[in-house]
């Protein structure tokens, strides 16, 4: 898989009619885009991982695999769900998968740890891999990276190899605006498969266009980090959106630009992280952008 579009399911108490109408819209949006498959994200809260005041509130979600299901149906497209794990212990998460399986028709299931580290969790993240790669319904399980964790006290190159070893046959990665983190993890992540003798799994990059400073400012809150100088090019054009776009091209080039690019499979992944309808327009436009770059045009 190759190009993907991601989004988040909505909010909870929604009627099952703007439900279905939301999935309508979203199919509408997306028919014709060459796509391999949709993401949805399960929402958790995150307050845990960080001090700043979150931007927007937080609302819970009807079930991801629920959207997944109308996804699917309605864009003859496969649907990769993501699943928080938050507290759930091993029997609560065997039960999730069986309802995934049978219930939705669930088949790609991307595995999301918890946002607050030092915690002792009842099933921990490598647990619950091993679970859902070996369960007799036959997943295939995708593990989320995360560039800006990668560095001397942390590795992220060796967490994508044990999760590799665990069972994940790919990960998506969170929204880059900064290329050079993505391009040390990338490179770091090749020389430890290499050293352990194994295949690199395949690595989603998400990119998302902005065009409003609290669009920015929640992408911040995320954890993505968004140099200053980024900031000004984008607010201080005349078509921020536009600009955005371009400097999620020309980071996609740089990372591509990479001896690794040779050795591990690579993809994009577009979101929209906004509820403007600008700003989700121009997701389909950064789509057609970084889907020309990825193949070198």
């Amino acid at each position: 898989m190759n190009l993907l579009y991601g989004t988040t399911p909505p909010r909870l108490g929604t009627p099952q009619g703007a439900v279905e109408a939301a999935a309508d819209k979203l199919a509408a949006r997306l028919k014709g885009l060459p796509l391999d498959a949709v993401v949805v994200y399960d929402i958790q809260d995150e307050t845990g991982r960080t001090d700043l005041p979150r931007p927007f509130p937080f609302i819970r979600t009807i079930d991801p695999r629920e959207y997944a299901r109308l996804l699917v149906e309605r864009c003859g497209r496969p649907a990769i769900t993501y699943k928080s794990l938050g507290n759930l212990d091993e029997g609560g998460w065997n039960a999730w998968l069986f309802d995934a399986a049978h219930a939705y028709g669930t088949r790609f299931v991307s595995v999301v740890g918890r946002p607050t580290s030092g915690v002792r969790y009842p099933l921990p993240l490598s647990r619950a891999i091993r679970i859902a790669a070996s369960h007799a319904a036959g997943f295939t399980v995708g593990g989320v990276v995360i560039a800006e964790r990668h560095g001397l006290d942390r590795s992220e190159a060796a967490r994508l190899l044990a999760k590799g070893i665990e069972g994940c046959a790919y990960f998506i990665s969170q929204t880059v605006y900064h290329a050079r983190p993505t391009e040390r993890l990338l490179r770091d992540y090749l020389r430890d498969c290499r050293g352990a003798g194994v295949e690199p799994r395949r690595v989603i990059l998400t990119f998302a266009p902005c065009g409003r400073e609290k669009t920015l400012a929640f992408i911040r809150w995320l954890g993505v980090r968004v140099a200053r100088e980024t900031e000004r090019a984008i607010f201080g054009a005349a078509q921020p959106l536009a600009k955005s776009i371009e400097i999620c091209r020309d980071n996609l080039r740089r990372i591509l630009d990479q001896p690794y690019r040779e050795h591990i499979p690579l993809g994009v992944n577009v979101e929209s992280v906004s509820i403007n309808r600008d700003e989700i327009d121009a997701s389909v436009d950064l789509f057609h952008v970084l889907r020309e770059t990825l193949q070198g045009k």
